[in-house]
């Protein structure tokens, strides 16, 4: 389908190059300084000066505040801060928010979060806001050596021309600043939080291969913050690695780096767990959670050898991995250029009924697999004639019904051109040929592009570039586009700020917004994305552009339910619908965890009861998170159920 004019403006607009803004003229104030080490250094284009905070002869305490006046109004889109660069790191900003502000009164914050604690550039690049003073305030000292705040330069970001976004397209708002560049996370199901991975270095993933370490970062979207740690106790690597969440809604971590190891986290502890290593070393695998609460995986020649990477599953009964001869990787190869080094990587698997895995892509053939006894596969036909489809994304959006959209995709791994294709494949009793149907294209081809279903049923697409090549951003679409069950169409969102393309992910948090972030992790490379921003649907406004008013649920009868069972809830106004939508977690373009279930309710006057699907492989067993939506389509904020199989 052909985009509206606006959102074709919306492409040509971000593809402009975010440019250092001319300093001239330019004041800076601050909360404090040392004699010496003036605020007007961050401006004076010299990176051997600095500002720093008072310490003599007392230390002037956190937080400290430095703001720009830049004398006019400009398109602001992002700050680059360079931390000192004499050796000394006393002063380095970790916590932080940037405030922008017309008048020097009213102030938004468009960016916030933690900048790694090393003397590198850091970027913050967010949406384009009119603004003519900035603000930059740091929370902490990045590496909490003392109260101290310095800086050898500042610098804004702008673009010549903008013109103000629709909210009747969403809205994408805050960028959160990490210090690791996150190639993968999961949500956490009793907190919300957000957990991030790396590799052994926070910005690098070349040579970590038996590291045994991970750098990780938790957002707490409660406080804003964002923490960070290494992670040695799992003596794990956990880069390229498969990826699911179990029953309990635990992130469970395979292979990649240190390709045979499985790390498990439990939010409740803040710990990670060293589980049994797999039968088969493997890195670039995908991996399912079965109806039984048994997990799959197959595929992975990236990392731990090439070829032969057959089905294995873990057991949580008995703590241990069984390999499934019956399973074999072979049927589910792509013809890729690379040979099978590729051609087995990043599956989409679908957890299905009776313990069988549908497995929908990327290679144009696709594949049942059975995970009893030792296993055993089938064949389901071809995904119509969509060609085999690396890095490309499919996204299962109505469990009940068993359908699934599939994205985009090449042919190759890189250096291919990727199409804009998009299918419906409707699968039911476990073994039998699905029905596939072509639907309306994306606008734009993508690889490397990432899928999340809404509450509402849609899904939005987001990142990817049209010429998939690792590490690199020159073919990236910044315009993201929502599918529509409705009218098998799709619609062009407004621009997000950053490429989110190789090494990216999104995922719906519980408060029905999404979260995409990501990108790079190639050391000094340019396309490093140690950041993510918030999508807040078209859903969240009203047709004048201000917030909507959501329906709130005040209690709900259970937080613990067996498939088949009922759920008691009570709202604060009236709703129409409810729906279910697994907890997500994400990485190279796979995300095996998520799907919806559309629930129609019962209703007595401002209490409702729905019903969880009596079959595992539809509700697999797992958390949840529950959605009130009223007449409008307005979802509140979730509440969390954990889903038994028994």
């Amino acid at each position: 389908m052909r985009l509206p004019k606006l959102a074709t403006s919306l492409i040509s607009l971000t593809t402009l190059v975010a440019a250092q803004t001319d300093r001239t003229g330019w004041t800076a104030t601050a909360d404090s300084f040392q004699p010496g080490n003036e605020q007007a250094k961050v401006l004076d284009g010299n990176t051997g000066t600095i500002w720093h905070s008072q310490y003599s002869p007392s230390n002037a305490p956190l937080p400290h505040t430095i703001t720009l006046d830049m004398k006019k109004t400009y398109n602001v889109n992002g700050l680059t801060y360079l931390p000192r660069q004499d050796g000394n790191s006393n002063g380095n900003i970790g916590q932080h928010k940037i405030q922008l502000s017309l008048d020097g009164n009213s102030w938004s914050t468009p960016a916030f979060g933690t900048y790694l604690d090393d003397s590198s550039l850091k970027t913050t690049p967010f949406s384009t806001t009119p603004a003519r003073y900035v603000r930059l305030i740091a929370l902490t000292e990045a590496g909490g050596r003392g109260p101290w705040t310095s800086a050898a330069e500042i610098n804004i970001l702008s673009i010549a021309s903008y013109n103000p976004p629709p909210t009747s397209l969403g809205k994408w708002s805050s960028t959160l600043d990490f210090p690791i560049v996150p190639a993968a996370a999961a949500v956490l199901r009793d907190t919300g939080k957000v957990l991030l991975w790396s590799s052994y270095k926070p910005t690098d993933f070349s040579g970590g291969s038996g590291s045994g370490k991970t750098n990780t970062a938790i957002y707490d979207p409660a406080t804003g913050t964002v923490s960070q740690r290494v992670i040695t106790n799992t003596q794990h690597d956990m880069f390229c690695p498969g990826l699911s969440l179990d029953v309990n809604g635990r992130p469970f971590v395979t292979g990649g780096n240190d390709a045979a190891k499985l790390s498990i986290y439990d939010s409740s502890a803040d710990n990670w767990i060293a589980g049994p290593t797999m039968k088969i070393s493997r890195g670039y695998q995908a991996s399912a959670t079965l109806s039984d609460g048994r997990i799959f995986t197959i595929g992975g020649s990236w990392s731990g050898g090439q070829g032969s990477k057959n089905g294995e599953v873990y057991s949580p009964s008995s703590n241990s991995w069984s390999l499934l001869s019956g399973c074999p990787v072979a049927p589910m190869l792509t013809a890729d250029s690379a040979g099978v080094y590729r051609a087995d990587n990043h599956g989409w698997l679908f957890g299905w009924k009776g313990g069988s895995v549908f497995q929908a892509g990327p290679s144009k053939a696709m594949n049942w697999y059975f995970t009893t006894g030792s296993g055993s596969q089938k064949a389901a036909g071809l995904r119509a004639a969509d060609p085999d489809a690396m890095n490309g994304n499919a996204v299962m959006y109505d469990a009940v019904n068993g359908k699934i959209l599939t994205i985009g995709g090449a042919v190759n791994y890189q250096d291919t051109q990727a199409t804009a294709n998009a299918h419906i494949i409707t699968i039911g009793i476990p073994g039998n040929t699905p029905s596939v149907a072509k639907v309306g294209s994306m606008a734009t081809a993508r690889g490397f592009a990432n899928s999340v279903v809404l509450p509402n049923g849609k899904v939005l697409v987001v990142g990817g570039e049209s010429l998939p090549v690792p590490f690199s951003d020159n073919t990236a679409s910044f315009t993201p586009e929502i599918y529509d069950p409705a009218t098998s169409t799709f619609t062009a969102t407004n621009p997000i700020a950053v490429a989110r393309t190789y090494h990216s992910w999104a995922l719906l948090l519980p408060d029905a917004t999404v979260m995409s972030g990501g990108g790079g992790l190639c050391g000094g490379c340019s396309t490093n994305h140690p950041n993510a921003q918030i999508y807040k649907p078209a859903y969240l406004f009203t047709s004048s552009g201000s917030d909507a008013s959501r329906p709130t649920i005040n209690s709900i009868s259970t937080t613990n339910v067996v498939v088949g069972g009922k759920i008691t809830i009570t709202t604060n106004r009236a709703v129409s619908s409810f729906s279910l939508v697994r907890f997500g977690s994400g990485t190279h373009s796979v995300n095996t965890d998520q799907r919806r279930i559309p629930l129609t309710p019962t209703a007595s006057g401002l209490t409702y009861t729905v019903t969880v699907p009596s079959d595992s492989g539809v509700a697999l067993p797992g958390a949840w998170m529950v959605f009130a939506l009223d007449s409008a389509g307005v979802p509140s904020v979730a509440k969390t159920v954990l889903i038994r199989s028994s």
